[in-house]
């Protein structure tokens, strides 16, 4: 009589492999800092020589005030107290994804060396793009208005960067999501904090009041 051995099950180790990681913050400061905030945002736009005052990409953008790149560098209280809170949590993130990369005991320090405000009135829009010349990136939405997620109105949308995921589609793909983008819902006093190299995009937005963001690009170094 023959003896059958019973064979054990493998183990299968995961591996997560290139995923994209995102944060999502609520400010704690946002009811304290925000009056201030607007005032001094619309105190200079009403200096703005030209809708788009950064020069940049203008004709990905349509029906909103952009400002130059150095709003957080106002010596304005409140302005100067945002860029002390991004800077600070732009660092926690990148410790939290970097830290076993580094050498031990290093400490992270992050510098917003790029940040502006986005006043987006009725029917404005942002197209797809994404920033180059930094790290890690950061959208603190000051007032959303009447962007809404159940309507698609002025939210955000991420990009999947996976470039062929879409490209075959049965029950073993639904980890995927399906639809190649992730929409982010506009929330008063949140900031939402992304890699770079993430396309994203803000889609038209519909409503009588501003929606008006404050967005930053920032880079690391180790101290």
């Amino acid at each position: 009589m023959h003896e059958h051995t019973l064979m054990e099950s493998p183990t299968i180790e995961a591996i997560e492999a290139w995923t994209t990681p995102l944060f999502v913050i609520e400010l704690p400061d946002h009811e304290f800092l925000k009056d201030a905030l607007l005032a001094h945002i619309y105190q200079r736009q009403q200096a703005q020589e030209n809708a788009v005052d950064s020069e940049v990409a203008v004709l990905a953008k349509h029906n909103l005030s952009e400002s130059r790149l150095d709003f957080l560098e106002d010596e304005v209280p409140e302005v100067m107290e945002l860029r002390r809170v991004v800077e600070e949590l732009i660092a926690d993130v990148a410790f939290e994804v970097n830290h076993q990369h580094w050498p031990e005991d290093a400490e992270a320090y992050a510098h917003v060396i790029e940040s502006w405000y986005h006043i987006t009135q009725n029917g404005g829009y942002h197209d797809a793009h994404s920033h180059p010349n930094c790290s890690w990136c950061g959208i603190y939405y000051l007032d959303p208005g009447e962007a809404n997620l159940e309507q698609r109105n002025g939210i955000n949308r991420f990009y999947d960067p996976r470039v062929n995921a879409e490209h075959y589609a049965d029950p073993g793909t639904a980890y995927l999501g399906g639809q190649g983008f992730w929409d982010f819902a506009p929330t008063e006093g949140q900031v939402v904090i992304f890699p770079s190299y993430l396309k994203h995009s803000a889609l038209p937005y519909f409503g009588q009041k501003d929606r008006v963001v404050i967005a930053f690009n920032c880079v690391i170094e180790l101290g």
